[in-house]
């Protein structure tokens, strides 16, 4: 990934949370017909190794649990927002017009390697976890004990884990850091509202 240093983010905190915020992963794998990618909701461990482990589980159809030829190094990418600005946002449009429009965006790049749990106790706390953490805050949670336990168990058949170490995490927050102060001023009013522009906000000159 291209990143100049003004947009580099290197704390773990805020890596990890925009991990958990948006896990919905892009997992990038190399086999022998080329890249791939998987789109995996992740769950992550930020205790377990100096960068955390992600745990999440895939379809046992899927040529990921079975191709034992493709490269178990992957990169798994956690996208959070992003926004299309407009050169009108800029307050040195009026000055000068030297303006040109961009995208602002955050992002994580996790690298590590990936290994595949066919365990059903392991599956069903990794289900478990899962579920209680997006459920939690709905009016009526739902959990796996709600449904009958022989069709979650033939769920848990057709499904494989799959558990990366993280070897290295690389994050990239765009978010007009190369723009002068009036410029980041002129788009947080722009924004008004939006996530990105909060963003702008916590990274102002």
């Amino acid at each position: 990934m291209y990143l100049p240093k003004h947009f580099a983010e290197t704390d773990l905190g805020v890596l990890h949370d925009l991990m958990r915020a948006h896990p919905l992963a892009t997992v990038v794998t190399q086999g022998p017909d080329g890249l791939d990618a998987n789109h995996i909701p992740l769950h992550l461990d930020a205790g377990a190794g100096p960068n955390g482990t992600l745990r999440g589980h895939i379809a046992r159809a899927n040529p990921l649990a079975t191709d034992l030829t493709v490269n178990r190094k992957i990169l798994s990418i956690f996208k959070g927002p992003d926004c299309y600005i407009s050169p009108s946002g800029y307050a040195t449009k009026a000055e000068h017009g030297k303006v040109v429009p961009t995208w602002n965006y955050v992002a994580v790049h996790a690298h590590g390697e990936l290994r595949l749990i066919d365990d059903r106790d392991w599956l069903r706390a990794q289900l478990d976890g899962l579920t209680a953490e997006h459920e939690t805050a709905l009016p009526h949670p739902w959990s796996i004990d709600d449904a009958p336990a022989d069709y979650i168990d033939k769920m848990l058949g057709a499904v494989v884990g799959i558990e990366i170490t993280i070897d290295r995490l690389v994050g990239k927050w765009k978010v007009s850091q190369n723009q002068p102060a009036a410029n980041q001023a002129s788009l947080i009013a722009a924004l008004d509202g939006q996530p990105m522009a909060d963003l702008i906000r916590q990274r102002q000159q």
